[in-house]
Parts: structure tokens; sequence; C-alpha cells
């Protein structure tokens, strides 16, 4: 039997205007002129320019005044030629086309594309080859090669893929033949299958005749766990060498680049990001003073022409079926057109808000740029202080960032923890940082200062933290272990 039950449910659900509003509120202001740009596309019930412009039109009357008898008289009078000037002539009417094949164009200029890290490797293994089957497996083993210069993939499953994907048989001791001849290409080091093979394939490029190289190949060779873990010590008794010699040995590994693949200009790759600030804060006679960057977003409106439209669809009553879809049509555009306009400027609002009640909390801050001025902050902070949610506090402040008289930072930069000195003043993590930082930059790196150390250096300038939190904030700071800042000198 049917079991019929009546159930009351609470739920909630986001409108299709706070979802836009939403995805609007992430975007930065580097993406948010292609995001406007892309509504403009889709609906063309949104316009660029100011709400309520008119376009005024500007006709003489005499020209209004032309029937269409005299018209008729000036078709007959002149042809389509006579309208034509020397500027509405088309470009290939004016070229000439009588030079022969071989004839030298001085006046075309070739202009470089350049070619990728891939295509120079492939370009240099042709001319090294000797068959076309040595082209096909170089090419494959290229093909393979990461942007960093390595081959990640193993000789025995490259062997299976070309069996089963190209069906040429081959094995281990042929691919490496190959493999021999592209590592001997530009730039020296390409096609290791790791570090250790990078750097020998570099230093065999070198001068073996001096002792510095000789023995930089050798402990290279033979010691490269104990070298890359900084036991010096361990390499110096082992071979017998002094301090000296062994610094220069450090020197030479110095010189080789891990990542052989970056040093090729790849054109296809560009690693350089500019930054557009969303926010500009100007100093101005002791006055701080915020304002959005809205330099590349248009005034947007909605489209007269639609709005008309929809009118007079609306007037007919005696619409038909195609009729009523083209009034739901035009009405989903305009609706789409105003939920858009009043989301970017709801937007803007919430980034404003958001900002000053970031200025508020950080104004000695931003009075100097002083990193012992900034106070520990939460995105709690700024949601209490503007009545925001937790979640669009963490929207706006993602993505985003601020010009100010000392520098562009991102807002996440203002943003950190604190915690309580001896005196029972409330620091920022950050400025414990900045003193992880000076204590590590001014250490004897004969014997860099442990984590234990620091904390005892920090607990005697009044900041009683563990050895672990320490240990956190170092890591953060992307700075190694004591043993791996170790240096000779």
């Amino acid at each position: 039997m049917l079991d019929q039950k009546l159930q009351q449910k609470l739920l909630q659900k986001l409108s299709p205007q706070q979802i836009q509003m939403i995805k609007l509120l992430e975007v930065p202001a580097m993406q948010i002129e292609q995001r406007i740009k892309k509504e403009l596309e889709e609906n063309p019930a949104l316009e660029e320019g100011e709400e309520g412009e008119e376009r005024e039109e500007v006709q003489d009357e005499d020209e209004d005044e032309i029937t269409e008898a005299q018209e008729e008289r000036e078709q007959e009078e002149f042809g389509l030629d006579d309208y034509l000037n020397d500027e509405d002539i088309p470009d290939y009417r004016l070229q000439m086309n009588n030079t022969s094949k071989d004839e030298e164009r001085r006046d075309e200029i070739p202009y470089s594309a350049g070619s990728s890290f891939h295509e120079s490797l492939i370009s240099q293994f042709n001319l090294r080859a000797d068959t076309e089957r040595q082209e096909t497996l170089g090419e494959y083993i290229i093909g393979n090669i990461d942007d960093d210069g390595y081959l990640r993939r193993e000789v025995e499953n490259m062997v299976d893929d070309l069996a089963f994907l190209q069906n040429i048989t081959t094995d281990a001791k042929e691919l490496n033949e190959v493999l021999a001849i592209i590592q001997d290409l530009d730039p020296p080091g390409v096609g290791s299958r790791d570090l250790r093979e990078c750097l020998l394939l570099q230093i065999e490029r070198k001068d073996l005749s001096s002792s510095a190289i000789l023995l930089t190949k050798t402990v290279l060779k033979d010691y490269f766990d104990e070298f890359s873990k900084r036991h010096y010590e361990k390499i110096m008794a082992k071979l017998m060498i002094s301090e000296e010699e062994m610094k220069s040995v450090i020197d030479e590994v110095l010189k080789l680049n891990p990542k052989p693949g970056g040093a090729v200009n790849d054109p296809y790759h560009k690693t350089a990001q500019h930054i557009i600030p969303d926010f500009i804060l100007e100093l101005t006679d002791g006055a701080l003073e915020l304002s959005l960057n809205n330099r590349n977003i248009p005034e947007l409106k909605v489209s007269k022409g639609y709005s008309e439209m929809l009118e007079t669809y609306s007037r007919d009553k005696s619409a038909g079926k195609q009729n009523r879809d083209a009034i739901m049509f035009v009405k989903q555009k305009l609706d789409a057109a105003k939920w858009f306009i009043d989301a970017m400027k709801q937007r803007q609002n919430t980034l404003l808000l958001t900002m000053n009640a970031i200025l508020e909390y950080q104004k000695e801050y931003f009075y100097e740029g002083d990193d012992t001025k900034l106070r520990p902050m939460i995105l709690k902070d700024v949601a209490e202080m503007t009545g925001l949610d937790i979640s669009t506090v963490s929207r706006v402040a993602n993505s985003k960032y601020i010009q100010t008289h000392f520098g562009i930072y991102p807002l996440k930069f203002f943003f950190s923890e604190g915690m309580q000195t001896d005196a029972g003043d409330e620091v920022s993590t950050r400025e414990i940082k900045r003193i992880l930082q000076e204590c590590l930059g001014s250490e004897d790196k004969r014997r860099p200062l442990t984590d234990e150390k620091l904390t005892e250096i920090l607990q005697e300038k009044g900041y009683q933290i563990a050895r672990r939190t320490v240990a956190k904030y170092r890591e953060q700071l992307n700075i190694p272990v004591a043993r791996m800042r170790k240096e000779i000198k």
C-alpha cells in the first residue's frame, strides 16, 4: 500500500542574483573587465554607458525634405562608381602583382616567432640522428621530458608504450643509446633522470683537467647523498681533503643549473604576472583616501531599445505564441541586465565596506607601513565590524590587492593571528616572523641556529612560544632546518 506523509522542511536556497553576486565578489580587478565583456557579448539588453543617457540626433531640415522623386533622379544621373572615392577603393585594387616569385621583397620584414623548449631539442636531435627510426625514438623520448628538462618516465615503460601506441618494437638498450644523444644536447643536463645525473652531465662538460672540477665530479658521483644533506665533515674525512677544497666543490656545484629546462626562453610559457590593484590608498595632507580601481570598468545600462521593444510587444493584445516567446526572451534579457548591474553595484559597495573596515582596524600601520604596527586581525574581526558573513569577507580578501604609498600588498597580508607577550601586549605573528628572519639573517653559517636556540632567543625577548611553533613559522618563511643552512667559509 502507498504510505502518504505530510512533512515540513525548512530549506535555504540562494537566488540566482545572490549566486551571481557571490561569483562577482571573488573576481579580482585583473579579470573583472573580461567578465563584463563576456556579459556584454552574451546579453544584448546590456550596454555600455551611463543610465539615462540619450543620444541626440541632429538632422538638417533641408535634407528631410528631399522627396523620393529627387532620390530616383539622382540615382539615374550617378552610378555606383561615382560614389566611391579613393579611400573607398579596396587595398587589393591598389596592389601591384607583377613581380616574380624569385624577386627579393625588401619591404617585407620577417618576424621571429621563436621556438619552444621541446622544438629546440627536436631540431638539435634531428641533426645528430643517423636514421629515421632514431628520429622517431628521439622525438618520443623528448616528448616525455618535462619543462624542467628531466625525463621522469622509466625507459622500460617507454619501451611498452612504443610497442602498444606506435607498433615499434625496441628495447631498453636502444632507447638508452638514443637518450645518450639527447643528454649531449643543449642545454647541458637535459634528459637526466634525477638531480645527481643532471649535475654530473653538466660537470662533465667542463674542463676535467682542473683539480677542482675533477674533485666535484668525484663528490657528486660517490658522495651525493652526504653532499645533499650537507654532511661535509664526512666527505672531507673520507676523501682526506681540506675545508678550502670542500668549499671549492660547493662553489662549483652552485654554478650548475638544477633545472636546465628553465634556461631556455620558451615563448609559449610566460610566467610573468602583472598585478592590477583592486584598491588605491593615498596619503594626502595626513589623511588616508581609499578608492576602488575602476579604471577599466565601463559604466553599464539597460538597453533602451530592448525596453521599448518589450513595451511594444506588451501592447499587442492579440499576441500569438511567437510573440509570447519573444516577450519572454526580451524580458529574461532585461532582467538579467538589471541583475548584473545591481550585482556590480553591490560588489563595489561590499569591497569598499570591507576594505574600509580593514583600514580602520590597521590605521596605524597604513600611515607608515611599519610591520610592528600591524595588529593581529582575523576574518571574524572584520566580519563583526561590517556585519557581513565571514565567508563574504574571505571572498573579498581572496586574490585582491591594494596599492599604498609604500607598495602593493595582497589583502591576505593584513590578516594574522596574535599572541601575548610577557608584558601583556598583544602582537601579530608577523612581528615574530620578522624577528626570526633577522636572527637567521645574522647567524653564523658555520654554526646555524637550531629551532631550540631560536625558541630561547624569542623567549628572552618576551615571546612565550613553543619550539614546534617556531618550526612552523620557519617553514612558512621557506627557511630550511639548521643542518641544511650550514656553510663552509
